[in-house]
């Protein structure tokens, strides 16, 4: 192959001169030439070649053979060897040593670029089967992963529907044998429950299907003008409403961020994750703060509250799919909401922080690009 780099190492200087002129007439380029083995490991990484002609017998403590092993450990550059010496044990040293050929001086020029060629040809040859191996065990892996994303995906399905199933039906049974008795005020509590199970159960499949539509990458992002003050306002009141009025939000925005450009049903999701999360782990009530301050090309989403926490040993996989804080008890969710949130952000180009201490509440800064990068 013309224009392949090669290292030559030979001690004596007359054969290395009259190989380099020979490489060069045969259209090789000489990468270097070397006259010891610890100058060609040094060279191996510094001259980058694609090929060494490697003297077995060579100046300095190491030989040709323990330089080629070196190399190909550390380079995985390919050697032929070149000696006058052609002893059947080391013959054997050579062979043992994963050599990609051996010429007994003095050569032909033919002999030679043959060599080279079947050197380089079986050097691409095993390097496609390693990336084809890589790429096989990739696919094993990635087929095993999704095979255990599947079954976890059915587990928690299975197990977070069986709740509000339960309410539906308890609700509806006690409404079928009892309405006529009750009060209006009470057929509207299970009313309530089987909606709110409903609800519960919507949400669990869109997160579901959106999860799988992100790993999948089939989730569409669309970048648009958007006034984000009037955007946030108005998602606080379509927040559904709480049954305890001290759980509020305090919305405060310090500055005028009515043009932006981003996708606002990311946007949407992002915002009304993290603002459900405050309100749903402060079980003991009180507000949450939702701020919006807008510098240095980028909005930073604040929400603060003054929950249960988070423990400092589950911070770190907040965000991997299905990880539920270990502290959570009897709260409901399946741990898919915040794996989605950080998806959204990073589609955004931006980045999401978390900072909670047990009992003492939780904040979440999303921060976003006010001009969103097409995707």
């Amino acid at each position: 192959m013309e224009g392949t780099k090669i290292m030559i190492v030979e001690d004596e200087l007359i054969v290395a001169k009259s190989l380099s002129g020979q490489l060069k007439k045969l259209g090789y380029e000489i990468a270097a030439v070397v006259a010891s083995g610890e100058e060609a490991i040094d060279a191996a990484t510094s001259a980058n070649p694609e090929l060494i002609l490697m003297d077995i017998m060579l100046q300095g403590e190491i030989d040709g053979i323990e330089a080629a092993a070196k190399i190909w450990n550390d380079c995985e550059i390919p050697v032929i060897y070149l000696t006058a010496n052609a002893d059947i044990s080391t013959l054997d040293r050579a062979k043992s040593s994963g050599s990609f050929g051996y010429i007994i001086k003095p050569f032909k020029k033919k002999e030679l670029q043959a060599a080279i060629e079947i050197a380089l040809g079986k050097h691409e040859e095993q390097k496609k089967e390693r990336e084809e191996l890589i790429l096989s065990e990739n696919m094993r892996k990635k087929a095993e992963e999704l095979s255990e994303l599947k079954n976890r995906y059915m587990s928690i399905t299975s197990h977070e529907f069986r709740n509000p199933l339960a309410s539906i039906l308890g609700s509806s049974e006690l409404l079928e044998h009892y309405s006529e008795k009750w009060p209006e005020e009470k057929k509207r509590k299970h009313l309530h429950r089987i909606q709110d199970a409903v609800k519960r159960m919507n949400g669990l499949l869109e997160d579901i299907l959106t999860l799988g539509r992100t790993e999948s990458d089939r989730i569409s992002f669309e970048p648009a003008p958007l006034d984000l003050l009037q955007f946030c306002r108005s998602l606080i009141n379509e927040l559904p409403s709480s049954d305890r009025p001290n759980e509020r939000i305090f919305f405060v925005a310090s500055c005028d961020c009515t043009e932006v450009c981003m996708d606002e049903k990311l946007l949407r999701h992002i915002l009304t994750n993290l603002l459900s999360n405050a309100l749903k782990y402060s079980p003991d009530g009180g507000g949450v703060d939702f701020t919006l301050t807008c510098q240095d090309g980028s909005a930073k989403f604040e929400v603060r509250d003054r929950g249960i926490g988070i423990p400092q040993q589950d911070l770190e996989k907040l965000f991997q799919t299905f990880h539920r804080a270990s502290n959570v008890g009897k709260i409901p969710g399946t741990g898919l909401g915040l794996a989605i949130v950080k998806i959204f952000v990073e589609l955004h180009g931006g980045n999401i922080t978390v900072d909670s201490q047990v009992g003492m509440g939780t904040k979440f800064i999303a921060t976003l690009p006010l001009r969103s990068p097409d995707r």
